[in-house]
């Protein structure tokens, strides 16, 4: 990314990164489709909400943030888990998104309708606050450099799996006994 930029409603061309609220999305001339990056680093919504303030970054460990105390307790365990072994490999995991609450993913949603000019097109990279597994607290984005890549590589011994092709931070707790993850979903809506 070149750069972080908090303007609702903003649109730059090039390469570069625009915020519309707490989505950042990434374009650039030669890509046809923007890729986002969900992240909740901006002023939380409502204490409690799940959302992160500015600057705000979480380890699975942070337990005391409603974002990480919300998620389903063998997530977290296994989160955990992933980051004590991603820490021995040099890699530290951060998470920029655990539990929200269904206020706040309808916030991200209507960002992204706003942002896509449609509900099909945001669906692709939001779910709706009824099917979101962040909202259940049985899903959970990965930040840290290097720390998604890590994660893909490594996540299923611990149970923990990519689900959306284009949601290389988002993982949930699906692997099966024999560690096998499932096969991607292209998005979102599936």
């Amino acid at each position: 990314m070149m750069g972080r930029f908090v303007a609702v409603g903003a649109a730059l061309v090039g390469a570069a990164t625009v915020v519309l609220g707490t989505l950042v999305v990434a374009s650039s001339a030669a890509v046809t489709a923007p890729q986002i990056e969900l992240v909740d680093n901006t002023v939380a919504l409502t204490p409690g909400d799940g959302s992160l303030a500015d600057d705000q970054t979480l380890t699975p460990f942070d337990v005391q943030d409603p974002a990480i105390a919300g998620l389903a307790p063998r997530l977290l365990t296994a989160v955990q888990n992933a980051a004590n072994a991603a820490a021995a490999d040099g890699v530290i995991m951060t998470v920029t998104s655990g539990w929200r609450s269904p206020v706040f993913q309808q916030t991200l949603l209507d960002n992204a309708v706003q942002t896509y000019g449609s509900v099909a097109a945001a669906r692709e990279y939001v779910q709706t606050p009824a099917a979101s597994r962040h909202v259940t607290g049985e899903a959970v984005d990965i930040g840290g450099a290097g720390a998604d890549q890590w994660l893909i590589a490594n996540g299923p011994r611990f149970g923990l799996c990519q689900i959306y092709a284009n949601e290389p931070w988002h993982f949930e707790l699906v692997a099966d006994p024999m560690g096998n993850c499932p096969p991607l979903l292209p998005n979102a809506a599936g």
